[in-house]
């Protein structure tokens, strides 16, 4: 492309006008915006690698470590406290050569002299034991490394440390990578919470305690290509990242529990009455649900198998990151069968309280644990686990394989939000196992906005929630005060959570999949990514990279403003004009943005007579602008022009959405008719011809590109690329051209 606009002298100051652009705001409000910020390249800092593809798919030698788990517990319902045996087998999958080994001792949050209660405001806090003084932390008693010599299993006790919630085993040896394993053997205990950050518990029923028991044995640390350990702190706001594995998990529990587990139950006939199991088979081939131990039966002792003291309890469960279990004499149980896209089952299951009983309440959990699993099935990716279990606890809702627990005291629309959103997580992060202490937003965010169209699909649209006004919203979601959605959840305000982790995200999706991408592209770039990182770890860039090149389209922009920075977004419709100040002729329409936030401009145009024409414009105008001119080809005067009539972008301020005849700033357009012509100049060789094009004045200078001038004032026109200005006397017969205080007088040919 030619630099030179024009030829002979005045060429050098064209070339030094290109390079040297000048922003020209005559406008009241001062726009923020900075095009380059917006839109600047080189978004993705590195390039794709073996391990993790530029597309966002994982590379040709991506690995994962893996963890296989051997796990028993004994529950003392009286103490509260779990004694357990873990055998682990970890397979060193990556090249590197392992020294020593990173596990996850969660329940250390709640030792009196923890990281996790030392950051607990004395306002309180969802996170740490509500303030219950208690021995609380695992208690090691052993770890040992488990070899093989001459076919017996041989122990060795191990070195180990724990720092806080962390505790490292210092192998005998070093574990090789490229698929080698080792055992280890731990033996552990520690006493339940009754509150344990809003994740796990016991709570007191009159029929009995329910334990809701999660995060109770030691877990694998994540060993990956990204970071290597991933060794942070369990403080409480981030939850967890683990390894894939299969389990093998034995419960024993007082013999009038019934125990719920992620997973397949083993020995029904051991822990289950005749009568019960046949009603599990009944559910298992129902849609309806089916009562396998009535609120009736919850106090007779015939409703469990006679003779002991203890049962134990024997689940698996294949390709989970985890476990949790629950356990309780005040149990009702019903379920019913799940249908899986593929022809598979799967069997949705409910354990409550008699005081959780009801139509109204818990009655209809299964109905809803079913409902969610199969829509969720059809969306994204086939459920993959034997059981959807929903147990009604003292948490207000949380998430595990298989196994979710929600508020015994949820009812209707309430129990149906919490039951839906706890089982998205078996999507993610159970299956797209993301980071969650680091990246909350890539599985509470992407959870909530699953959940927006789970709830128009339930039952016609029983529970279905309003669209979100983001313009009511907008100043909650882009406060200056607030941190960006790219912050550890730990390292934000604990207030700000719930938007920056669940609606921010959600509604960033939402945005992307109703009016920046369309249902259809962006449902499958989505499902794309779900199935791409199945049981696998994905960072932001492998998520932003996926969406990018399955759509087939850049968005930088909006990962830069709305993820990693905390823009705002502000249009206006700054000023109207009808051309050659004739309705009939059309208007040319102006549209600010003020803040530093783009978005696509979505535009309706109402006439006197009430018709209504809808403006799309893409978010590509805002590439080099912060201002954008555009023709309407309406017939007759406008009454009112709107921006953002459906209030789906995040419009901090409504005050300059509308532009109202009457109210609003209606240019006078200028009639071109008396400056068309051609002029010459005596101080440069140069003969400039100006016409009409499209309501434009045109200057041409013969072998030039031609100039586009923009009206400045009275008699005078603008080139803005340039930093030229033309400036016509009052009879038209002559004009100024200046440029950077020069100035050179052409006269109208005759």
């Amino acid at each position: 492309m030619k630099n030179n606009f024009i030829k002979a002298t005045l060429c050098l100051a064209f070339i030094c006008g290109v390079s040297s652009l000048q922003a020209q705001d005559t406008k009241a409000n001062v726009s923020k915006y900075d095009y380059h910020d917006a839109f600047a390249p080189g978004f993705y800092t590195k390039n794709g690698t073996e391990t993790r593809s530029a597309s966002g798919q994982p590379g040709s030698k991506y690995w994962q470590n893996r963890a296989d788990y051997q796990l028993t517990a004994n529950l003392n319902d009286k103490t509260s406290e779990i004694i357990g045996t873990e055998t682990l087998t970890y397979t060193n999958n990556s090249p590197d050569k392992l020294a020593f080994l990173w596990m996850n001792v969660d329940q250390n949050l709640f030792k009196n002299d923890s990281r996790g209660n030392a950051v607990i405001p004395v306002s309180g806090s969802r996170n740490g034991a509500d303030g219950e003084i208690f021995d609380g932390g695992h208690k090691i008693k052993s770890v040992k490394v488990i070899a093989t010599v001459g076919g017996k299993a041989i122990e060795k006790e191990a070195k180990f440390t724990v720092v806080d919630t962390r505790m490292q085993i210092i192998l005998p040896q070093e574990l090789n990578g490229n698929g080698t394993s080792i055992k280890v053997k731990i033996d552990f205990s520690y006493i339940s919470p009754k509150y344990g950050s809003d994740r796990t518990g016991v709570l007191d029923t009159k029929n009995g305690k329910i334990f809701t028991i999660a995060q109770w044995y030691p877990r694998m640390c994540v060993y990956d290509d990204v970071k290597g350990w991933n060794t942070l702190p369990y403080i409480g706001a981030g939850e967890f990242y683990l390894e894939y594995g299969d389990f093998d998990i034995s419960i024993t529990a007082p013999a009038n529990h019934v125990v719920v587990c992620s997973g397949d139950l083993q020995n029904p006939s051991e822990v289950y009455t005749v009568e019960q199991q046949k009603r599990w088979a009944q559910a298992a081939a129902s849609d309806k649900t089916v009562m396998i131990r009535t609120a009736a039966e919850v106090t007779n002792p015939s409703s469990r198998p006679a003779g002991k003291a203890t049962l134990t309890w024997k689940f698996k469960i294949k390709n989970s990151r985890d476990v949790a279990f629950a356990s309780s004499a005040a149990f009702i149980i019903d379920a019913a069968k799940i249908n899986l896209p593929s022809g598979k089952k799967s069997i949705a299951v409910s354990a409550y309280p008699v005081e959780s009983d009801g139509q109204g309440a818990w009655s209809r959990a299964t109905e809803y644990t079913k409902t969610s699993i199969e829509n969720y099935s059809k969306r994204w990716f086939e459920f993959p686990y034997p059981a959807a279990t929903n147990v009604a606890g003292n948490e207000g809702g949380m998430e595990y394989p298989g196994i979710v627990f929600c508020g015994w005291e949820s009812k209707g629309d309430d129990l149906w939000g919490v039951t839906d959103h706890e089982f998205g997580h078996g999507w993610f992060p159970m299956i797209v196992g993301s980071n969650e202490r680091l990246f909350a937003w890539m599985d509470e965010g992407f959870n909530t906005f699953i959940n927006s169209l789970s709830s128009v699909d339930f039952n016609n649209g029983e529970y279905k929630q309003p669209a979100t006004d983001m313009h009511r919203s907008a100043n909650r979601m882009t406060n200056a005060e607030i941190e960006p959605v790219f912050s550890a959840p730990d390292a934000l305000k604990e207030a700000n959570l719930g938007v920056l982790a669940y609606f921010k995200p959600s509604a960033g999706l939402i945005m992307l999949r109703e009016q920046i991408l369309g249902k259809e592209r962006f449902d499958y770039a989505f499902r794309t990514y779900t199935e791409r990182w199945a049981f696998k770890h994905p960072t932001p860039d492998d998520f932003f990279r996926t969406i990018e090149n399955v759509a087939g389209e850049d968005l930088n922009w909006f990962w830069r403003g709305w993820i990693i920075n905390n823009w705002r977004f502000d249009q206006a419709v700054s000023k109207v004009k009808y051309i050659k100040n004739d309705p009939a002729k059309g208007a040319i329409i102006t549209v600010d943005n003020l803040e530093k936030m783009p978005f696509p401009v979505i535009l309706d145009i109402k006439s006197k007579s009430g018709k209504v024409t809808r403006v799309n414009l893409p978010v590509e105008i805002w590439e080099r602008n912060k201002s954008w001119s555009f023709k309407s080809n309406t017939t007759e005067e406008i009454d009112t022009i709107t921006l953002d009539p459906g209030h789906v972008f995040p419009d901090v301020n409504t005050d300059n959405d509308t532009w109202t005849s009457g109210k609003g700033e209606l240019e006078k357009d200028v009639i071109l008719d008396a400056y068309i012509g051609s002029f010459s100049s005596k101080q440069i060789p140069i003969k400039l011809v100006f016409s009409e094009d499209n309501g434009v004045l045109v200057g041409k200078s013969e072998g030039q590109p031609n100039l586009n001038l923009v009206p400045a004032g009275k008699d005078k026109f603008v080139f803005d690329q340039a930093g030229l200005t033309v400036q016509f006397n009052e009879n038209k017969s002559e004009f100024t051209l200046g440029y950077n205080g020069q100035s050179f007088l052409f006269t109208r040919d005759k």
